[in-house]
């Protein structure tokens, strides 16, 4: 029997943390620090309620990469910062969060936990890369839902999606999500590029909400059933329906590739064991000293060994 594998949407869950946690939780040189000390809080009670045998903090290399760009140009087009000439262009990020990022990843590497990111590929990719290569059971932890996509009960892959910090969590199997959805895990990408996304700046086809989506996936099967649907006369379209999704066509084509996640990113050898002991003991002293990390990094020692 294999062990469970834990994967972390880590900006998600520091994202998270950062607006949970109040930012008058500080380093001794007055530094916010709510970030780094609300994401170890957050492993501990995964590592406690969950028991993972394995765990791997997945980053985003490439948080809007170029190769969705060139298919649909609005992706995430109203969250950049700052374009860069030939490299990931920057984030829009809270000006005292940006300085912890470095910080969390020094943490996780003294920990021993692994981290992993890939050159070209979101998080996202990393978890979908991950996932289509386990062996055994995947938790997915993530305040994304793009990721339901993922969920797979005959290979006992779920997303822990979290309500209230990691102590509440949506435990997203196929049964919720045909509950809430009416689709299973692999419908869900579908039925995700047809409804449009405004956060990630994905346009959907105008007029095709969650519902209508839903029916028409119930209707035809999955995007190329409606597809086909279109072209066929005798298809239960209705003229707006049909008008619709053919003035759409140029975004169906494309749009499958960006929303779903990359299963084939080039992933580094990585030791994905859960750590009990810290891999770096004097690095992690170190900056538990120089950024007051405290009873949050003491409490995930404790877990972590026991």
């Amino acid at each position: 029997m294999t062990g469970r594998l834990m994967l972390l949407d880590t900006a998600s869950l520091y994202f998270r943390a950062y607006f949970g946690v109040p930012d008058s939780v500080r380093a001794p040189d007055g530094t916010p620090v709510n970030a780094v000390r609300g994401l170890l809080d957050f492993i501990d009670r995964l590592v406690k309620d969950h028991h993972p045998d394995k765990l791997v903090a997945c980053m985003d290399a490439d948080w809007r990469p170029q190769w969705r760009v060139d298919l649909i140009p609005s992706y995430k087009a109203h969250r950049v910062a700052e374009e860069h000439e030939g490299a990931p262009d920057a984030e829009e990020v809270p000006d005292t969060l940006s300085p912890q990022v470095p910080v969390i990843e020094e943490v996780l590497d003294a920990l021993g936990i692994a981290r992993v990111g890939v050159a070209g590929y979101e998080a996202d990719d990393v978890i979908g890369t991950f996932t289509a290569r386990a062996d055994g059971p995947v938790d997915i932890v993530t305040g994304d839902r793009d990721l339901y996509q993922l969920v797979d009960d005959a290979r006992d892959i779920r997303v822990l999606y979290p309500l209230k910090g990691v102590g509440t969590l949506q435990v997203t199997d196929e049964a919720w999500l045909r509950e809430k959805y009416g689709v299973d895990g692999r419908g869900y990408a579908d039925l995700a590029l047809l409804r449009g996304d405004p956060s990630d700046g994905l346009p959907g086809v105008p007029g095709v909400g969650e519902k209508t989506a839903a029916k028409l996936l119930t209707q035809f099967g999955d995007l190329a059933g409606i597809v086909a649907a279109v072209d066929d006369p005798k298809a239960k379209l209705t003229p707006t329906q049909r008008k619709r999704l053919t003035e759409a066509a140029p975004y169906l084509a494309v749009a499958p590739k960006v929303v779903r996640v990359a299963d084939d990113a080039p992933l580094p050898e990585v030791d994905t064991a859960l750590p009990h002991t810290p891999r770096d003991p004097a690095a992690l002293d170190a900056l538990a000293a120089r950024w007051g990390l405290g009873s949050s990094l003491q409490r995930l020692l404790t877990t972590l060994e026991a």
